[in-house]
């Protein structure tokens, strides 16, 4: 682990004397794997919700909805490193989820505290190094369990007991009071991190939430029993399938090994009847096929939609604690996750693709007295990004290795003004065929309206050498679930063409 400050070590440049601070507060709120899909102010592009998120739709009905905000590689620890440093993973370092985060790189949250904010983050890190640049921290040891997790603070390993969702939420009220009081001393506004691990696999819910689906069917995507033809070899070749792939775990015929015994018994109590029900229909045949697929997708969508109301009622605690302190006013507030999620969309679950679910992410902002509630942004943003923006907002100059932009003044301006010369194109590129799930690697460029995807270890034709890989170029106006790709139709060559030209542009322009 790298070094980092102790609680109470001063910044580089605080304002002398207590002198107050009129920049906002910044509140930062990331969930882990939380699919747009799943919260209602968003909902699945065919209209239909599979959840209620009311204290997450209160920031998108009091602030803005990012609608077209992207990462630059769907997996944890690569995009938690874009965020803090406005980066792509080919210069924060951070390819994959093997890799030691250099903490000592800037960082939005060392910018801001050696200006003078107090900052903290509490819950999920998962770059295997300390956090640096933090006045305050306590975080989960990598990924973290679901219960009782064991936690780094600046003095030491310490195990919780309870749910790690509301303990990450009990620490954020917390360190919100603390950070409140002491800008009433001294004029510093606070930047807060709240990072939860929750509703990353395997989704293990609260006790309090188990029965919150029983007489529930969370509507199917249509492409649960998504067959792949249409497209290059590539979707064929992952391991992540609902149907092939969810392990005893993941279904929850085995318990979490990190239950103490008053949980392992409301546990059981409450899986040992649904679990003696599912094996007797598979085992006697009345489950199999699709309909084993469908009755494997009820059990784990309403697992991972457990977690996230338990992560919903987290944010409510939070933003009614906002309300109680009187700081709401003064505090900017954003709501995201590191990456999207597969909610049995095209038969998976997990992350990594290109592909809309696990590229896009939930992005939503509320800053009072300056975006109108229920405002909406067709913005092309990043998480590369967050960094610049937030420096930006705090009146720090972004230091020029950064990659991301700014879209501080889109936020000033409540919505109504586009950043000049915005970008009009992002890039993505995923580095781990050999990693989890087997996805391939992949880059690729997406526009307003098209997308071209290129997997350069992917035989055409499924079979032979790969060089020079394969394409898949899809028109997200006509086809948005993507499911046929145009990149070998003659009539789409040029468009194409202009594509593959764009995209070397943007590996240049991102050291890929």
């Amino acid at each position: 682990m790298l070094a980092s400050p102790l609680p109470g070590d001063p910044p580089a440049s605080a304002p002398a004397g207590g002198e107050p601070d009129s920049r906002p507060n910044i509140l930062f709120i990331m969930s882990d794997d939380h699919a747009w899909q799943a919260i209602s102010a968003y909902g699945r592009p065919d209209g239909t919700r599979v959840n209620q998120t009311p204290s997450i739709d209160r920031i998108a009905s009091e602030g803005m909805r990012f609608d077209r905000f992207f990462v630059e590689n769907s997996i944890c620890a690569p995009s938690r490193a874009a965020f803090l440093t406005g980066c792509f993973s080919t210069r924060h370092g951070v390819p994959t989820n093997a890799e030691v985060f250099d903490g000592t790189q800037p960082t939005w949250p060392a910018m801001l505290r050696d200006s003078g904010y107090r900052t903290g983050v509490f819950g999920k890190w998962h770059l295997k190094s300390n956090p640096v640049g933090f006045d305050d921290w306590k975080v989960l040891i990598g990924q973290g369990p679901y219960y009782n997790p064991p936690m780094i603070t600046p003095e030491g390993r310490v195990r919780i007991p309870g749910y790690t969702t509301d303990l990450i939420t009990d620490q954020g009220v917390d360190a919100l009071r603390r950070f409140a009081a002491s800008r009433d001393e001294d004029g510093r506004p606070f930047a807060l991190i709240v990072q939860h691990k929750a509703p990353h696999r395997r989704w293990d819910p609260n006790p309090r939430h188990f029965r919150l689906y029983d007489d529930v069917m969370v509507p199917e995507p249509e492409t649960l029993l998504d067959d792949y033809a249409g497209r290059s070899p590539a979707s064929t070749l992952q391991t992540m399938t609902i149907a092939r792939h969810l392990d005893p775990r993941d279904l929850k015929l085995i318990p979490p090994p990190e239950l103490d015994e008053t949980q392992a018994l409301a546990w059981n109590a409450y899986y040992d009847d649904v679990n003696a029900a599912y094996r007797a229909a598979v085992e006697s045949g009345e489950l199999s096929g699709d309909d084993l697929t469908r009755a494997k997708y009820q059990r784990y969508v309403k697992d991972y939609l457990e977690c996230v109301a338990a992560v919903d009622e987290g944010v409510g605690r939070i933003l009614d604690e906002l309300d109680d302190l009187g700081i709401a006013d003064d505090t900017l507030v954003i709501y995201t996750s590191d990456q999207g999620w597969y909610l049995g969309e095209h038969g998976w679950y997990d992350k990594r693709w290109m592909y809309e679910e696990s590229f896009r992410t939930p992005f939503i902002v509320r800053w009072p007295n300056r975006i109108d509630g229920g405002t909406t942004s067709d913005l092309l943003a990043q998480n590369i990004d967050l960094a610049p923006t937030l420096l930006d907002l705090a009146g720090i100059d972004a230091p020029e290795r950064m990659h991301g932009e700014s879209f501080a003044d889109h936020l000033r301006s409540g919505g109504r003004e586009t950043p000049a010369e915005w970008r009009d194109a992002v890039y993505y590129r995923y580095y781990e065929s050999e990693g989890p799930h087997t996805v391939p690697k992949h880059d690729g460029v997406r526009t307003d309206r098209w997308k071209l995807i290129r997997f350069p270890e992917v035989a055409p034709d499924g079979d032979g050498p790969a060089d020079p890989g394969c394409w898949e170029l899809y028109d997200l106006d006509a086809d948005p679930d993507e499911l046929k790709s145009l990149a070998d139709d003659p009539g789409h060559a040029e468009i194409k063409a202009g594509l593959e030209a764009r995209l070397e542009e943007l590996r240049r322009q991102y050291d890929a």
